[in-house]
């Protein structure tokens, strides 16, 4: 049948495009009564067009349904005139595509007809060749992905809880079975493949199996040594700082990196110097006594080497 099985919900009922709620249902309960089965026995056509006249009725009359209808219509219209062949595979698949995720319920037959048109089959266009999988971007965020996470997700008017394991990372493509579009007339279902996005996050740098950060120390912790509360992605707990341990060093925190099935990684802080902007009298009285007693000159390997 190709374009011309197209189904013109107004012109069925004898409506305009602009026709008002009661204009719709006027022009319904008229045509239903002038076709009902029982009312004309003796009219062979009288089931087949209070059938058609129902199922105009059912979607004009639902401001949803309506919307998606004149959406749909809006495709054959951009269709009408041109032949199938004229079309390349992929535009037709995307035209499909964009329909099957928009237009549910109501035309089904039309898609069941495309699969077995004459033209078609010499365009090579087969079922096995409609994609029905929907891909889907899933956001998560780093405490999301580091620890798991189940995501209630709507798809297809369809509410499905979704388990993500801990440990996953951006890229990483979730299948679920059986929860793709649905090709109108045959049931048949597509998958729904979930693309992972980890949001990036202010402190934490994942590199492998290893996370990165920066942690601000004060110099009394660098000179004395320390043992300083730090937070992990798993929480929060302690770190040895040895004695007279450098800003920019790096110390490591076993076990307390990305996870794995088979463990974790480590967690590395790269220690650094936290200059506070004011000192107190006190603080600079100590500090003018710590320069006179200093017995180290911090640049003297720098000059000789300065000097070469």
């Amino acid at each position: 049948m190709g374009i011309e099985g197209f189904k013109d919900y107004f012109k069925i009922l004898g409506i305009s495009k602009n026709a008002t709620d009661k204009e719709i249902k006027f022009a319904f309960r008229k045509l239903a009564r002038k076709f009902h089965p029982d009312l004309n026995p003796s009219e062979n056509k009288s089931e087949a067009n209070f059938k058609e006249i129902n199922e105009a009725y059912e979607v004009l009359s639902d401001p949803e349904k309506k919307k998606n209808y004149e959406e749909y219509a809006h495709y054959w219209a951009k269709l009408k005139g041109f032949n199938l062949s004229d079309f390349s595979r992929q535009e037709f698949d995307e035209f499909l595509k964009d329909f099957l995720g928009r237009f549910k319920g109501v035309g089904q037959d039309v898609v069941s007809r495309f699969s077995s048109e004459q033209n078609l089959q010499s365009w090579n266009y087969s079922n096995k060749s409609l994609n029905l999988d929907v891909d889907f971007n899933l956001k998560i965020t780093f405490s999301e992905a580091f620890n798991g996470v189940t995501k209630s997700l709507l798809v297809n008017n369809e509410r499905i809880d979704l388990k993500i394991p801990k440990g996953v990372k951006s890229g990483l493509k979730i299948r679920v079975k059986n929860k793709g579009n649905i090709q109108p007339g045959r049931g048949k279902r597509g998958d729904l493949y979930l693309l992972i996005n980890v949001k990036s996050h202010p402190i934490w740098q994942v590199e492998g199996r290893n996370i990165f950060a920066e942690l601000p120390v004060a110099i009394d912790e660098l000179v004395l040594g320390a043992n300083v509360p730090v937070m992990t992605p798993e929480g929060k707990t302690y770190l040895l700082i040895p004695p007279g341990t450098s800003s920019g060093q790096k110390l490591k925190l076993k076990g307390k990196g990305w996870p794995y099935p088979d463990g974790s990684g480590d967690l590395f802080f790269n220690l650094k110097l936290q200059v506070p902007s004011k000192w107190s009298i006190k603080e600079q009285e100590l500090f003018e006594e710590l320069r006179g007693l200093r017995m180290e000159e911090p640049r003297l390997k720098w000059f000789d080497e300065a000097r070469t």
